[in-house]
């Protein structure tokens, strides 16, 4: 980004893709204002017709897979493979709104002590900004914008710079499917823009998802102005790999948890805690199975791992790496930066990792796992819980009911996969704990994050 322009860059071939002009504030403000306007007339729309409008959107998306996901693989290096699962899911989320959404947001009646009745309602508060990041294009702006849709609220996106397209892409998606013309802004703006946006009087809420030090600065910034905010921040997601765990299974799941994405997922999985009983044999099978991933072009099939999004990101990455190394941690495989065009990284895993390292106290954003020795089961649980983050994790073992309560009762964080790794789920609420963040969004939560809950009695 310059201070006239945005410019993306292929982060296979490291070539220019597109520019676009930034916004001016004056341009940037007549935005929100002709959003506002949208709204007004969106909200009165009923929840049903509301619903039929999100299920367009659904389909449009399906229309446009093949474009969007070629798109999304050529601005930030996903696989091909995992661009088209993006608009799959997202496509999902669509269906899953439409079908629910009346039911979730329609009025209750309750009764009221020395009243007649009292009414429940869940009514749009306006414009909603949404400041979003580069890991999945399409998903991280669809995520909070179907919800908010489906509430009647306004959309603005500010998108991460390196994935503009994609973000420019979604909303012609939408109003390709027939909702209001500014109903769904894209705001191509810089920081100190943005925050003038989120003090906008016109402006009701504000989500974020990013890491823990942007939150805390848009969390600081939207306070100062009494506006609401969910945020959805880092991770270091944990998984228990249990004395009696499926080694097989958990070995397999693992490298796909932890390479999904090009490894730049939040929920990917990121610290591996073994207990001691079989920790020898899982790091000898899973460090071999790390060591036979490939790195390559992300539009071909078979491809194993793409580049990362930034040079700067693989680069900060690789340091985290050598300072663990350089605290005690044994570099297993990877951990070498390619003499190749692209912002790659291998598949690398980092052994005897303790605290005080960055493979154990930090989130690590790409390829590369760390895996943790424990005494027993119990230890490993105290270990998944021994961080800042509380986001997701797993648990692999036989016994499903242990797991299950394990996860219910003691696992301290916002989403558990038992003898799996798996993303989010339109059905499933998703959002995390700690410095993870607040707020809910999915399975209906995320319809009534920005609504008000308005009570009306009747004597």
């Amino acid at each position: 980004m310059t201070d006239q322009q945005i410019t993306t860059i292929n982060p296979f071939t490291e070539a220019k893709l597109q520019s676009y002009p930034l916004m001016t504030v004056d341009q940037a403000t007549k935005a929100v204002e002709d959003c506002h306007k949208a709204f007004l007339d969106w909200r009165l729309v009923s929840l049903e017709d509301r619903a039929e409008k999100i299920r367009a959107i659904g389909q449009e998306l399906r229309n446009s897979k093949e474009e969007y996901a070629k798109l999304m693989t050529e601005e930030m290096g996903k696989l091909l493979s995992d661009s088209r699962d993006e608009i799959d899911l997202c496509a999902a989320i669509c269906d899953w709104t439409a079908d629910n959404g009346p039911d979730q947001l329609a009025d209750e009646t309750r009764e009221v002590m020395g009243s007649r009745k009292g009414i429940v309602t869940y009514q749009p508060t306006g414009v909603i900004y949404g400041i979003q990041p580069w890991n999945f294009p399409l998903y991280q702006a669809a995520r909070y914008t179907i919800a908010n849709l489906m509430a009647g609220n306004g959309i603005l996106l500010k998108h991460a710079a390196n994935v503009t397209g994609s973000g420019l892409m979604l909303r012609d998606v939408i109003e390709r499917a027939g909702l209001p013309k500014n109903l769904f802004t894209v705001m191509l703006i810089d920081h100190d823009t943005s925050e003038k946006i989120i003090e906008h009087k016109l402006v009701r809420g504000v989500t974020l998802t990013g890491s823990s030090a942007a939150g805390r600065i848009v969390a600081a910034q939207a306070g100062k102005a009494l506006k609401k905010t969910v945020l959805e921040l880092g991770s270091n997601d944990a998984y228990l790999v249990l004395s009696d765990a499926d080694l097989d299974l958990a070995v397999e799941t693992c490298v796909a948890g932890r390479l999904y994405n090009n490894g730049q997922t939040c929920v990917n999985a990121k610290r591996f805690v073994v207990v001691d009983a079989i920790y020898d044999k899982f790091i000898a099978a899973y460090t071999d199975a790390m060591k036979q991933v490939e790195l390559g072009d992300p539009t071909k099939d078979g491809t194993g791992l793409g580049p990362m999004a930034r040079k700067d990101l693989r680069d900060g990455l690789h340091k985290q790496v050598q300072d663990s190394i350089d605290k005690g941690a044994k570099l297993l495989c990877g951990g070498e930066i390619p003499n190749r065009e692209g912002y790659f990284y291998p598949a690398t895993v980092l052994d005897n990792v303790q605290p005080g390292q960055p493979a154990y106290d930090e989130e690590l954003f790409g390829p590369v796992a760390s895996v943790i020795r424990a005494k027993d089961d119990d230890d490993a649980m105290r270990i998944a819980n021994d961080s800042e983050f509380g986001l997701g994790g797993g648990i692999f073992s036989k016994d499903e009911d242990r797991a299950v309560e394990l996860a219910t009762k003691y696992f301290d964080t916002g989403m558990v996969f038992i003898n799996g790794f798996d993303l989010a789920k339109p059905s499933m609420p998703f959002g995390g704990v700690k410095n993870s963040g607040y707020g809910r969004e999915h399975g209906g939560f995320g319809m009534k994050e920005f609504v008000n809950i308005k009570a009306v009695t009747l004597k």
